[in-house]
Formats: C-alpha cells, structure tokens, sequence
C-alpha cells in the first residue's frame, strides 16, 4: 500500500454498499472501500497504539465466510492482538449505506466481556459524565442504529451491562455515527482528527474492557 493520507470517504463509497448481490457488492467493496479502510488502518494506529500505550494493530474485515447475503456494512478494526480482534476489545471505523462509525466494540466472541461489563457498572455514573450525548451506545454490532448517550435511562444501560455480563450472544458498542451528507466525511485531514478526539473519548471504556 502506498503511503499516502486518508482521503476522506465520499458518495462511491456508499453507493458500493447498495451494491446488489454478494459478487458484486464485494467487488465494490473491495475495489471502491476497502484501500480507504486500509489506509485508515495505516494511518490510525500510531494514534491508537500512543493512546492505548501499546501496539494496536488494525485488521480489516474480509467477510470471507459469506456465501449468500451481501455485507451490511464493513470495516476496520484495531486491537492488541496482531492476530485478530473478535475476541478482544477493539476500536473500529466501518461504514453502512447511510453512515460512517467510530467506535469502541466488544461483541459476543470476547471471553472476558463480564470484566468490562462489572467495571461500567461500577462506575456507571463517570461514564454518563464523560460521554457526550450524542454518542451512540448498541447492544448488536450488525444493527445500524442505537440509542443516543443522552437518551439512554441509567437503568438501561445497567440493564445491558448486565446482559453483557451473563448473556453469551451479548454485545456492546460506543462511539459516533457520521451521516453520509456531512461534509466532514470528504475531508480525509479532518476526518483524521475527528477519529483522534472520538478514540480519545472512548479511551477509558477500552481500558475498563482490559483484563
């Protein structure tokens, strides 16, 4: 891969995601997407890996085992393990047909999801403050939407951290959505900075996931 900055992502690469088909919408994705994904990779994990004191190394999504049903969305992902990032805490950019995510993940593969899940309740009321309203929280990393930190009851949310703790199949995620029209999306430099100060914010939910 060339060296090169992020350039922002634009109408291609949503209209790739509407893509008919598996074939062709993996075409689109892999020829229209996924260099940006992969630039992102590249350009991001200085960043990740300064804020998390560690390594974090980006994986980008093959959705290798589909054989039917067309990815909703795609993505790329940073964890500490050079390995993969299911079964660990990790931050993540992806993009649906209607918008773009950054966010922090934890979903249904990761062992030690009950270690995040006892210290967010725990301290449940510094997350409430440090969060701003308009960060997403989803309980289903393959559902576009959420609920808005400034619209989710505490019960809630202690109700899904809870869930997340004794429930296998159970996830959560945090983090922005960007609509496909802000124009944010088309500048590559700002968009960088964006992603930067979100990761910041999210930070200390990462390192309540840690065992």
């Amino acid at each position: 891969m060339k060296n090169t900055a992020f350039c922002g992502f634009d109408q291609a690469d949503f209209d790739a995601m509407r893509t008919e088909g598996l074939e062709g919408r993996m075409k689109a994705i892999i020829g229209t997407v996924r260099p940006k994904l992969e630039q992102l990779g590249h350009d991001l994990s200085p960043v990740l890996s300064r804020l998390c004191g560690e390594t974090m190394t980006p994986h980008v999504a093959k959705h290798a085992r589909r054989t039917v049903n067309p990815p909703s969305d795609t993505w790329v992902a940073w964890s500490r393990n050079p390995r993969g990032y299911k079964m660990h805490p990790h931050f993540q950019i992806g993009i649906w047909p209607t918008h773009v995510f950054i966010q922090f993940a934890i979903i249904y593969e990761c062992p030690d999801k009950h270690v995040f899940a006892e210290r967010a309740l725990s301290e449940l009321p510094s997350i409430r403050k440090a969060l701003p309203d308009h960060y997403i929280w989803s309980k289903d990393h393959t559902d576009p939407g959420g609920v808005p930190h400034g619209q989710i009851s505490d019960e809630e949310l202690a109700g899904w951290l809870e869930r997340l703790k004794s429930v296998k199949a159970a996830e959560i995620t945090c983090g922005i959505h960007i609509p496909a029209s802000d124009p944010l999306l088309r500048d590559g430099q700002a968009f960088l900075r964006s992603a930067e100060q979100t990761f910041g914010t999210l930070l200390p939910l990462y390192r309540m996931a840690l065992a």
